[in-house]
């Protein structure tokens, strides 16, 4: 199985932050963005390019889902009572390729969403190769019985980087429950999100 590599080094140049604090993204060398014009000196951004930019960072952090995907789930989360900032985090974490990628069974969000497509993954002991499926609380995900054995899966399970965070708690090596909806400060980023920003971009 490939790994996708292009897209996720290019989205932590163009941010200047190593998004998933991955140990090899190329800004820890070059903080700088790319092309001939990513060193000179960076001029203030309008609020419009902060909400741009803040919804930008995370939905390519969720794999870079697509606009039209993204934006349903901002109007999901506008919908639920309650902060449309946190809920939106929720609904994003809920995604099945994201649990999948918390529960370290695959070492990128990306590598996470072919897991789930290839049909490797289990939701309440049915195979599901839908990515962007939500996962409700107390839902069991498990691995099929081939990706136990699989490098991608070896491999993120021992990075030293990334844990398991609270809301996914594991049973073994290969199956996890999603206990709770969790809270923007209880997720796991490597660098700061702005979700109230992202929610400002839509309601303009």
């Amino acid at each position: 199985m490939s790994k996708r590599k292009s897209a996720k080094y290019k989205l932590d140049r163009r941010m200047g932050e190593n998004i998933w604090g991955r140990p090899n993204s190329p800004v820890n060398k070059r903080s700088y963005g790319p092309g001939q014009h990513g060193q000179r000196r960076k001029s203030k951004m309008s609020d419009f390019g902060l909400q741009l930019r803040a919804k930008q960072k995370l939905k390519g952090y969720y794999g870079d889902v697509t606009e039209k995907q993204f934006k349903r789930t901002y109007q999901e989360a506008a919908r639920i009572k309650g902060d449309t900032g946190q809920n939106l985090i929720g609904l994003l974490e809920q995604r099945l390729d994201m649990v999948v990628y918390r529960a370290k069974f695959a070492p990128t969000i990306f590598a996470a969403r072919q897991i789930v497509s290839h049909g490797h993954i289990y939701l309440n002991g049915k195979k599901t190769n839908i990515a962007s499926a939500r996962v409700k609380v107390g839902d069991v995900v498990s691995l099929g019985s081939k990706a136990k054995d699989m490098a991608l899966v070896i491999e993120a399970q021992s990075l030293p980087e990334r844990e398991i965070p609270d809301y996914v708690a594991p049973d073994g090596n290969d199956k996890v429950t999603f206990t709770r909806v969790p809270k923007l400060d209880e997720v796991p980023y490597p660098v700061t999100m702005e979700p109230n920003l992202v929610v400002e971009f839509y309601s303009r």
